[in-house]
């Protein structure tokens, strides 16, 4: 397989662990997609929820389905299941395939078995790696491939690869931060919703996996948020108000859900004590919270007008980490 084919696979793994950037907290976010010996995509995974498949069963899951036509695991979310059924039926459909993943597949068996034991097993070809497992407790899944000879092929877009597991190599020793704003293509930020429903859903769903928010008192005041992750159903993060004064009206909604801790505090020490954080806000939170945030997370509305506040003064160049274009503009972004 040339190398063209092989970038253009694991761009679409990239794509796909992505689009669950953070939302696999505490594990990391991994694509892995299944391809013909003529580089010809045949399915794309990604790891979606801590203690779930792993990227790389789904691929094998969607790639059987395709090749066999037997839809007996088509839909199904069990890790154990889909390892067992596919050792049991596969019949040797995998030898001419190749895999690309965007993190090493894990030898361990935890939550969920061992992805580099079921590709061995079910006789892949040859895998492509982005970046090697970090964690001590999975790492080492390569050479379990490469005794049993499948092929092994490191490199392969590692820069990304790196750059997609940043969180996860962080929340290990400090809190990951990551500041979160939607603004209309005018650059306005008040006034009313802007995001589309899309984009709001994927905002609970990352509320639904921090352990902390953060806002600013204004926009407490103001706003009278409820900062939960109702939309997809989720538990709801710690608040952290940024504010010099107390004065807040105690009927605003935040502060009557319940399970979880509200603090008020001129200073941000409170990080200290989470692992994954998010902050929202405007222009003065922005500013404020500069030298504590890792990641910006920006959503672009295609709309004009109706607000009339901007980030204001606020000066800095952000190197896009990833962007996806929906009906809203989503970037990930850190500091140049």
């Amino acid at each position: 397989m040339n190398t063209e084919a092989a970038i253009h696979a694991m761009t679409h793994a990239f794509n796909a662990a992505w689009e669950y950037q953070l939302l696999t907290f505490p594990n990391p976010a991994v694509g892995a997609v299944c391809m013909s010996d003529n580089g010809t995509v045949i399915s794309v995974g990604a790891h979606k929820r801590s203690g779930g498949p792993h990227a790389e069963v789904y691929a094998l899951r969607d790639a059987y389905t395709l090749l066999s036509g037997d839809t007996s695991i088509g839909g199904c979310d069990d890790s154990h299941r889909i390892h067992d059924y596919l050792r049991t039926h596969h019949n040797g459909i995998f030898h001419l395939i190749s895999m690309a993943v965007t993190l090493e597949p894990c030898s361990h068996s935890g939550k969920t078995p061992s992805c580099a034991l079921l590709i061995r097993d079910l006789g892949i070809k040859r895998v492509y790696i982005s970046a090697k497992d970090p964690n001590p407790a999975a790492a080492g899944g390569a050479g379990i491939l490469n005794d049993a000879g499948v092929e092994c092929i490191f490199g392969l877009l590692e820069e990304e690869g790196q750059k997609l597991l940043e969180p996860f190599l962080q929340w290990q020793h400090t809190p990951f931060v990551f500041f979160k704003w939607a603004q209309r293509l005018d650059g306005t930020v008040d006034n009313g919703v802007i995001s589309s429903a899309m984009s709001r859903e994927h905002v609970h769903a990352l509320r639904e996996r921090c352990d902390l928010i953060v806002v600013g008192g204004n926009t407490v005041r103001c706003d009278r948020p409820t900062l939960d992750a109702r939309l997809v159903g989720g538990k709801v993060p710690d608040v952290l108000i940024y504010s010099h004064a107390d004065t807040f009206d105690r009927t605003i909604p935040l502060f009557h859900v319940p399970d979880r801790n509200v603090f008020i505090d001129s200073s941000f020490e409170k990080l200290r004590g989470y692992s994954l954080v998010m902050i929202e806000g405007g222009g003065a939170m922005m500013e404020a919270t500069a030298e504590f945030c890792d990641w910006y997370l920006c959503y672009i509305a295609p709309k004009i007008g109706k607000g009339s506040q901007t980030l204001g003064a606020v000066t800095e160049e952000f190197e896009v980490l990833h962007a996806k274009i929906t009906d809203n503009i989503i970037l990930w972004m850190k500091k140049k």
